[in-house]
């Protein structure tokens, strides 16, 4: 029997790996990158805590203080991932817009902030779902 934190980290991993597939398939570029980078689709935060949150209900009972804690933490996550961390990257959209007009077009090289940093609804329930199938099949 797998842990529950390696399947959690497997099922994280494998959601940051699909996002490099659908890269390729949908928009035909090949971008490694994505697999290391924050935010897209399918969210990786929701994979990993909707596995996690799944295998210790399987394990522990859907009614263990253990899961509750699981769920609370997994709940928290997830907003942080569209709350917080999204604000953060239309934040970090509007400097850089600010900075490109300020300067009539010109790029700042190597000043750029990240804009892609948290996840929209839509990428978390595709995370959630991600996770649920990766439970399922592992």
């Amino acid at each position: 029997m797998i842990n529950p934190g390696v399947l959690a980290l497997l099922s994280g991993l494998s959601a940051q790996a699909f996002k490099v597939v659908l890269e390729l398939i949908i928009r035909r570029r090949w971008r490694p990158s994505l697999f290391i980078s924050n935010g897209g689709m399918p969210s990786s935060h929701s994979a990993t805590v909707t596995t996690l949150t799944l295998k210790i209900g399987q394990l522990e009972g859907f009614h263990s203080s253990l899961f509750s804690l699981v769920l609370v933490f997994g709940l928290y996550v997830i907003m942080e991932a569209t709350g917080l961390r999204q604000e953060i990257g239309q934040q970090a959209q509007l400097l850089n817009e600010m900075m490109d007009n300020a300067l009539h077009g010109e790029k700042v090289d190597g000043k750029r902030l990240r804009e892609l940093v948290g996840h929209t609804w839509a990428e978390v329930f595709g995370g959630i779902l991600f996770g649920v199938l990766f439970f399922w099949l592992v």
